[in-house]
């Protein structure tokens, strides 16, 4: 049986294209949270500037968020614009740990606004190991798609991770996404939102970031402000 997972869910403020000031924000959560795995909203590392360059893979903006996690044996999970193979950009969920970071998961299903910028889907869904749980991971879009969450939970996972941004007139739709994807597969969710202003014409966005029990019950749940950050304890289902 898994040892329990300490998990938070985290809105931290954002200042468009601003990476150094963001990422001491990420570094500030990730010291508040305490816990072995934060979760970030869609390009929280930049806000949502679908023109912004990819991240360096020695940027050393990040390096005050790879501090943060060292100190209190943190995975982060962030969003970035990150480099392809071919020259392309993809929205990117990086994970950062004592190490530093990489990429862990390209976003695969892009809205026509991100298609219109130039950005490419990633290849397949991903999965990544932490203590022993596997956390299916997912970016925005991607977790409106069934056959995303379907083919997700095909690798064998016990969260399903994503990092989001809405409008806040659309409030609900990470709650409803969460709960059928947390019913049909039986595992948990955990979803990261953007709240305040996140650059891209998102003025005034939802905020709510949750996680989401197998049978679909709201655990936890921040509100619509930026800054916030909720934990819990999951416990393994296998």
């Amino acid at each position: 049986m898994l040892a329990p997972l300490t998990v938070a869910v985290a809105q931290p403020r954002c200042v468009a294209l601003d990476v150094a000031t963001n990422a001491a924000a990420h570094a500030a959560l990730v010291m508040a949270a305490a816990t072995r795995v934060v979760v970030f909203p869609e390009l929280s590392l930049t806000g949502y500037e679908l023109d912004a360059p990819p991240l360096a893979v020695d940027d050393e903006r990040l390096a005050p968020l790879v501090a943060a996690c060292a100190a209190s044996g943190t995975i982060a999970l962030a969003g970035a614009p990150v480099a392809a193979d071919d020259a392309a950009r993809n929205i990117g969920m990086l994970a950062v740990d004592a190490a530093g970071w990489r990429v862990a998961y390209r976003k695969m299903w892009l809205g026509p606004e991100e298609v219109a910028a130039g950005l490419a889907p990633g290849p397949a869904p991903a999965v990544l190991g932490v203590d022993g749980w596997r956390l299916g991971l997912a970016v925005c879009k991607d977790t409106g798609v069934t056959e995303h969450a379907a083919a997700t939970a095909a690798l064998g996972i016990d969260v399903y991770v994503a990092g989001t941004v809405h409008h806040d007139t659309d409030v609900q739709v990470d709650d409803d996404r969460a709960r059928h994807t947390a019913r049909a597969h039986h595992v948990w969710v955990a979803t990261a939102s953007g709240a305040g202003p996140t650059g891209g014409g998102y003025v005034r966005t939802a905020g709510r970031s949750g996680v989401w029990a197998p049978d679909g019950s709201v655990v936890v749940m921040a509100g619509p402000e930026p800054d916030e950050v909720v934990t819990t304890t999951l416990t393994a289902q296998r």
